[in-house]
């Protein structure tokens, strides 16, 4: 099969784990027989510098064309002045926002061999496998007004946490859909003991559960939230929050899993069913890291998982996203790390030789 994918290096250290990523994924083509053609383009500080725009017209397109996008990291200190009229997370929000991406998947996954390489006891985080649905396009990050001014008391600012019921049901909608797939439990995460937005956010979901009788919902107060993250993890299943919670819930569960180096995410535009290929953004959680960029010591595999999410979501091929997955697990297995979840008694790599250990496992050497 041939499948079109757009390809979006970014910063930092997003070009290394990307092309890590892009060896995978070759290799993948090679082993089921299929082809991807990539077309490259530009998005945040590095299109700054190029056109003065953190996403141009023609990567936007281009994206628009493909059938699913690949994203490394955006952003750094070089572009980091809070005067600037242009930022390099603008490409990266304008992006979502235009291409209709409004369901973030995250899933947080402990590897049994990485239960030692966090601050928490193993017997805690041992067994732990849950995902978030984040709402991607509404919220603090995209509501007006939103504005700073000087007023004779001082400078004032406000942001603005605006939804409508629309954007609440679909992203809800995506909740139990993927509880359905697992445990048929939905944990519902909002704030409404304060916020009138997370009121409707609950009244919502539950209507919205109506038509789901077979999944149990749960509320959870997001401070509740991060306190049963290390508390309890293993209680935790399919959790569906707002976008400003579920940015930050989601970089606290990270920690769980040893390393941000270890999370993918998926920004889809549709709910994902069985069998049916979406539109969709790929990237790993965290960010540009530009210290480490070409160094050759940055960890790919969250960019690798976030292919694997690829092939299953907008290329409907469950099997070779299997076949990734397992790739990961058996070369974690084998004792090889990246700086990041180093410990004792395991064989250090760096960027490269990841990627291609875990390529080596895809091509089944």
């Amino acid at each position: 099969m041939k499948f079109s994918l757009a390809v979006l290096p970014g910063d930092g250290i997003g070009p290394d784990v990307t092309a890590e990523a892009l060896k995978v994924l070759r290799v993948v083509a090679e082993k089921f027989g299929h082809q991807f053609d990539f077309e490259y383009g530009l998005v945040g500080g590095i299109a700054i510098d190029h056109s003065g725009e953190a996403l141009t017209e023609d990567t936007l397109k281009m994206c628009q064309q493909a059938q699913a996008v690949l994203l490394g990291a955006v952003g750094g200190p070089k572009w980091d002045d809070p005067q600037a009229k242009v930022r390099p997370e603008d490409g990266l929000l304008a992006l979502r926002k235009s291409l209709g991406l409004f369901a973030n998947l995250r899933p947080v996954k402990v590897f049994p061999m990485l239960v030692n390489s966090t601050n928490l006891k193993p017997e805690v985080i041992e067994g732990v496998d849950f995902i978030f649905v984040r709402e991607l396009t509404g919220g603090l990050y995209f509501g007006e007004p939103k504005k700073q001014w000087r007023t004779p008391q001082g400078r004032r600012a406000v942001d603005s946490m605006a939804y409508s019921e629309q954007e609440i049901e679909r992203i809800v909608r995506v909740g139990f859909e993927l509880a359905r797939t697992r445990s048929k439990k939905l944990i519902s995460v909002d704030k409404a003991n304060v916020l009138e937005s997370s009121r409707l956010w609950r009244q919502v979901a539950v209507e919205v559960a109506e038509d789901y009788p077979d999944i149990e919902l749960e509320h959870m107060l997001v401070d509740a939230c991060a306190m049963r993250l290390i508390q309890n993890p293993k209680y935790l299943d399919v959790l569906v929050t707002e976008n400003t919670f579920g940015d930050i819930l989601t970089d606290e569960a990270s920690m769980l899993a040893g390393s941000m180096g270890m999370l993918p995410s998926a920004s889809l535009a549709g709910v994902p069913r069985e069998g049916v290929a979406i539109f969709g953004l790929y990237e790993p959680i965290h960010g540009s890291a530009p210290r480490h960029a070409g160094q050759n010591d940055s960890n790919p595999i969250a960019t690798i998982l976030s292919v694997a999410m690829m092939l299953r979501y907008s290329l409907d091929l469950p099997e070779e996203a299997g076949t990734v997955e397992k790739a990961v697990e058996e070369v974690l297995d084998e004792g090889y790390r990246t700086y990041d979840i180093m410990s004792e008694g395991k064989t250090k790599v760096g960027t490269r030789e990841m990627g291609e250990l875990i390529a080596r496992k895809v091509r089944g050497k």
